[in-house]
């Protein structure tokens, strides 16, 4: 049976609490068993993306490098923050906050954008997880090669691949950003959301195909729970979700992924 198109004023706050908790883990559910119902052109996206990436890859020294000669003209602040934002706990404290904040209001709009971002976040985490612990990347401050790799290491210098605090970053700021339709606000939103990746490039802390994939993954992950609880029918959606579509691009002289709102 599906949840109702809206949830009443008159539900307690409880019973709030236990519905964005059903999303929520029906959500996670649902980002990990989708690929088994993946058809060609699912397929043919993820082949884009790592294709993409391994293509962007010929650009990551080159990337580091610049960086790398500008890192101290960075601003402190800028950076600091960054790594703040996108750290673990600060982060979820911060979406605890919105949550809550949506939850004492009642207020459905935040609720349904808390339980996307807890959602999305909860499987990019995984995904990110699995990822740094198995491809084993080098970090450009540790060896400076971004094609030295030791699969399965616990060293941390070895976890570069994909860069957790982006896709932290990025999952927040487009959840965010989805919900306006200004597009200065949507510029700001993920002005904001920028700030983690580029400081983790500024930092040497990642390549720019960690930050890419990241970024890119994250988008997606988003956009797919989107669709979920708007087709599930969980929240009051007034319109449809507008998604990113993805694009692989190749030719001399541009490499990457075009995303196209």
């Amino acid at each position: 049976m599906q949840d109702s198109t809206k949830i009443k004023e008159d539900k307690t706050t409880l019973e709030l609490l236990k519905h964005d908790t059903k999303q929520t883990l029906k959500s996670v559910g649902y980002s990990f068993t989708r690929p088994l119902h993946w058809k060609g052109k699912d397929f043919g996206k993820l082949g884009g993306l790592l294709v993409g990436t391994i293509a962007l890859s010929s650009l990551d020294k080159e990337t580091n490098r610049f960086f790398e000669r500008n890192s101290e003209n960075f601003p402190k602040g800028i950076r600091d923050f960054g790594w703040y934002f996108g750290s673990p706990q600060n982060y979820f404290i911060t979406n605890a906050g919105l949550y809550g904040f949506g939850l004492l209001t009642k207020n459905e709009k935040i609720r349904k954008t808390s339980v996307l971002v807890i959602s999305s976040s909860i499987t990019n985490g995984v995904i990110n997880s699995l990822l740094k612990g198995s491809v084993g990347r080098a970090r450009p401050n540790h060896t400076g090669d971004p094609f030295d790799f030791q699969l399965f290491s616990s060293e941390p210098g070895y976890h570069s691949f994909p860069s957790g605090h982006t896709a932290l970053s990025v999952t927040m700021s487009h959840a965010i950003a989805k919900q306006f339709d200004n597009i200065w606000v949507k510029i700001g939103v993920y002005g904001i959301g920028a700030v983690a990746p580029i400081s983790r490039l500024v930092d040497g802390a990642h390549w720019l195909t960690d930050i890419a994939f990241s970024a890119a993954l994250s988008i997606i992950v988003v956009d797919s729970i989107d669709k979920f609880l708007f087709n599930s029918k969980a929240y009051n959606y007034t319109k449809p979700p507008k998604n990113i579509s993805w694009n692989f691009t190749f030719s001399a002289n541009q490499i990457g992924l075009i995303g196209t709102f």
